[in-house]
């Protein structure tokens, strides 16, 4: 007899759960009356049996899986709701709740929905169809769930027909952001928007940028994804593969595309980091597979599972690797802890899941702790029937801190959150209503004032924005082995608002900065000093590393391009860190250069002085009197030495006021030294010019100092209309790579060359005037020497018109200093050594009688081949004219006969002292 109780029982048990759903009642989880009734979507069992009928019906399957930690979100809505049941927010008014199994399946969830919005207090559950709901009473006032979110999209569009408020816990796909498609859903977390952002940032800030991510293949996973994508490539972060997975665990392909997912990860070396956007049973069937692979990698967590213990307690989890992850925010749940331990008395009547788990927890009574979840788990994938005995409360009195070490504090704060923001809602709306009436209020006047509704809790302050989100931000945690246990440790905070990690003590900046020891790069860092070249891969994330070339540098590790220097003040050799200022540089004092061009100058100005000496001393000599006299010596000397000066302003660093002086002082000085030298090639030249045509016209022509003060006149007015209309000014030139010279612009080249091209027409006229007197008396021939003067200046300075054009640099100024001490020397030399060395070495030679020797031997010598006209010793009262014969009347002979004799009859005029009886004009003219 026993026995066939016994079977029958069971016959009775295995029918009723093989359809689980004969009527609407039986649908619900958990429910408890109320004024005000709350629904829930909660995901008590992890998925829903296959059908094996054929063909399949459209009927409601049985669920399996039982989630403990789902299980604790639904007790913690009860207890929230329980709460304000018994506090005065509400006063007179209860709140009742609905609570159904979405078995993580959005067509049940669809389902539950569909009883929501029935029509209340009518004998047979019906859905009224209606153009206007605006009068329309349904079952609940609003829904608190569903957890994920691909059932929260589909519910929430169908409680959208009565705009009934839904308030998610844990949905975060950033499109139910969108008030236009989803205008009654609101969340008490943050969107997904920032949450991929707050990983992206992460990733960013430890260095990696050669990562993978795994998601599901529904509405949260693609979305996810997607932004993700967005905000990695905004930090220059790239995804080496993405792996999708089946949404749902009765998907019969999800073994297999987990074992591909290990396949990628194991392929990809290079890839250290993975960041996970899954559901808990996902993740839980990953990991597993991964510690028999040996699969050691940086997984990031999403708020999904990031904080679930039934993941930390995967035997051998800590082989994974390391786990960082984003919670939410945690609040005071501690009269949730309370409510736990005394669960025993709360009762279960109708509370299937409730009743579910005690069978579970009787079944698994004599299991240790550490594998309770094990056996649940493994004993709710059967079928079992609920059978009260009197060891089930001693069994949950046992086990309540095995429910506390499975709570998630982030998640349990979220559920109060969104049942408190119901409860301050309906007591504002309550105050003007009899809330006891079931027709009080429609949905949608709820939900008006839901969105507006401002409450605390913790001493915190809490509103949903415009998109109806309540952005309480992240921590950040990683899981910790301490003790053979796997611990949840809060590591920093995340500022949404700032984009910024709130580090707060030194174990978790100590924790930033071994994150950023491991390396999950594509290619090798690129060092300071290089940039990255992009390969022909799709990635910018592989590339190779190349130097900055010239001028460019990179200052910081993996840049993308080179910075440019500013090649005005800074230069940068091939793969520099940094540019370097260039030195200015021009032609200074201490240059070797500049001091022996500037000691040829001193050498030269003691020249001029000694010659000046010299020729003082030797006033009253045929040398110094041939030379034109003192005065007119010292303005020659006075040109050499201002030339010689001038080469000082060339040397130092370039002022405006130098600039300005070095050219017009040189081209002024350089013109008076020529101009007394064409004075005196002049003279040279009518003092021996025998045509008397040709000397009436130098007669009138030769006036020294109108000459000399014409001519160094209009070089004054060039160099005066120079500096009032392009003066030479200091330019910083900048085109060379290393240095800046500091140099001195000309203003106007063609002014600069109207000034050089003055002096060597006033030259090229004195070598012409020279040139024709080259063959006078060799003692005293100036002539022959002011031609090679005259010479040695043209040489010099048409050598310097090519080398002035193509030389660059500091030692420009140089190669005009050399070109002008050449010029200067060459004249000085050839115009007044020789008169020194006969003035100091041929003293004999420096007297009157020698000097007029020698122009008589010159006269006898040149007797055959000049035709004398005129002489003129340039005295008013002395003069002999010797005439030309007729060619026919006078022979060769007595033409050289006679200018013999006339030449002496002037010499010795000249030596018996004529002249002293009135002013005299001397020989030294000559």
């Amino acid at each position: 007899m026993a026995l066939l109780i016994i079977l029958i029982t069971c016959f009775v048990i295995i029918l009723a759960t093989s359809q689980p759903c004969q009527t609407p009642d039986d649908f619900v989880a958990a429910t408890s009356p109320g004024h005000i009734m709350i629904g829930g979507l909660f995901a008590f069992h992890e998925k829903m049996l296959s059908s094996e009928d054929y063909p399949r019906r459209p009927e409601i399957q049985k669920c399996v899986g039982f989630e403990i930690s789902i299980f604790l979100q639904a007790l913690a809505m009860i207890h929230s709701i329980e709460m304000i049941n018994n506090s005065t927010l509400l006063s007179g008014v209860k709140l009742g709740y609905e609570i159904y199994d979405t078995c993580a399946e959005v067509t049940v969830a669809m389902a539950a929905a569909l009883r929501f919005i029935s029509k209340f207090n009518c004998s047979r559950e019906i859905v009224e169809f209606k153009c206007n709901y605006s009068s329309y009473t349904p079952r609940v006032k609003a829904v608190i769930g569903a957890g994920y979110s691909e059932i929260s999209i589909a519910v929430s569009r169908m409680l959208n027909l009565q705009l009934m408020p839904q308030v998610s816990y844990e949905s975060t796909a950033e499109i139910l952001s969108d008030k236009i498609r989803f205008p009654s859903f609101l969340r008490t977390v943050p969107s997904d928007f920032y949450q991929t952002k707050a990983i992206a940032h992460l990733i960013q800030k430890s260095g990696w940028n050669w990562i993978g991510i795994i998601t599901t293949d529904d509405d949260y996973g693609r979305l996810a994804l997607n932004t993700f994508a967005i905000q990695t490539a905004a930090n220059n972060v790239c995804i080496a593969f993405k792996e999708v997975l089946p949404a749902f665990l009765s998907d019969n392909t999800i073994e297999v595309k987990i074992n591909q997912t290990l396949e990628k990860i194991t392929a990809e070396a290079q890839v250290n980091v993975i960041v996970v956007f899954l559901r808990q049973f996902h993740v839980f069937n990953l990991f597993s597979k991964a510690i028999e692979r040996n699969i050691n990698k940086v997984w990031i967590a999403s708020d999904n599972w990031s904080t679930a213990t039934k993941i930390t307690t995967i035997p051998n989890v800590k082989r994974i690797g390391k786990v960082v992850g984003f919670t939410f925010r945690k609040g005071n749940v501690s009269s949730f802890q309370s409510f736990l331990q005394n669960l025993h008395m709360f009762p279960s009547d109708n509370n299937k899941p409730l009743k579910e788990y005690a069978t579970l927890l009787s079944a698994c009574a004599y299991v240790k702790d550490s594998d309770l979840s094990q056996c649940i788990s493994d004993q709710s994938q059967g079928t079992l029937a609920y059978k009260a005995n009197k060891n089930t409360e001693r069994t949950f009195s046992l086990r309540n801190d095995f429910l506390w070490d499975y709570t998630e504090p982030g998640l349990v704060h979220n559920i109060q959150l969104s049942v408190f923001a119901l409860g301050y809602a309906l007591r504002d709306l309550c105050q003007v209503r009899d809330c006891q009436n079931p027709n009080a209020f429609q949905p949608w006047e709820l939900l008006d004032v839901l969105k507006n509704v401002t409450f605390t809790d913790g001493g915190n302050s809490f509103h949903f924005d415009a998109n109806g989100d309540m952005n309480t931000g992240y921590d950040v945690v990683v899981w910790k082995e301490i003790n053979g246990h796997m611990n949840i440790t809060k590591m920093a905070q995340y500022d949404l608002k700032n984009d910024v990690f709130i580090i707060t003590d030194q174990e978790a900046k100590d924790e930033f900065r071994n994150l950023k020891q491991i390396q999950s790069k594509c290619s090798k860092e690129c060092s300071p000093g290089q940039m990255k070249k992009t390969t022909r891969s799709q990635h910018i994330c592989c590339y190779e590393c190349v130097n900055c070339p010239e001028n460019h540098y990179s200052n910081q590790t993996d840049m993308d391009r080179c910075l440019l220097c500013n090649n005005e003040t800074h230069w940068a050799p091939v793969r520099s860190e940094t540019c370097f200022e260039k030195e200015v540089e021009y032609l200074n004092w201490n240059d070797s250069l500049a001091i022996l061009l500037l000691a040829l100058s001193l050498l030269g100005i003691t020249f001029v002085l000694a010659i000046g000496i010299i020729f003082t001393r030797n006033l009253n000599t045929p040398v110094v009197k041939s030379s034109g006299g003192l005065m007119f010596c010292y303005m020659i000397l006075l040109g050499h030495f201002l030339n010689f000066a001038s080469t000082g302003f060339f040397v130092g660093e370039p002022q405006d006021f130098t600039c300005k002086t070095r050219q017009v002082l040189f081209g002024v000085s350089f013109t008076l030294c020529i101009s007394c030298i064409l004075t005196k090639s002049l003279k040279i030249l009518l003092a021996f010019s025998f045509d008397p045509k040709l000397q009436n016209f130098l007669k009138c022509l030769y006036k020294p100092i109108p000459i000399i003060f014409t001519c160094t006149g209009i070089q004054v007015v060039i160099c005066t209309l120079w500096l009032i209309f392009a003066a030479p000014a200091v330019e910083e030139n900048v085109s060379l790579p290393r240095v800046i010279i500091l140099q001195c612009e000309e203003g106007s080249i063609p002014a600069f060359g109207t000034m050089l091209g003055y002096i060597a027409i006033l030259a090229f006229i004195c070598f012409i005037f020279a040139f024709k007197g080259r063959k006078l008396p060799e003692n005293y021939n100036e002539a022959k020497f002011i031609t090679f003067g005259m010479l040695i200046y043209f040489i010099a300075w048409i050598t310097f018109i090519p080398v002035y054009a193509t030389t660059f640099g500091k030692y420009l100024p140089a190669a005009e200093i050399i070109v002008i001490l050449i010029s200067n020397y060459g004249i000085l030399c050839c115009t007044f050594f020789p008169k020194c060395y006969v003035i100091l070495c041929k003293q004999e030679t420096n007297t009157k009688s020698a000097f007029l020797k020698t122009i008589y031997s010159y006269s006898s010598h040149s007797a055959g081949s000049l035709a004398m006209s005129h002489v003129s010793l340039d005295s008013t009262n002395s003069n002999v004219t010797v005439t030309n014969p007729s060619s026919g009347d006078k022979s060769a002979a007595w033409q050289k006969s006679k200018d013999l004799q006339t030449f002496a009859h002037i010499c010795k005029e000249n030596a018996t002292g004529v002249s002293k009886t009135r002013p005299r004009k001397r020989i030294s003219s000559i």
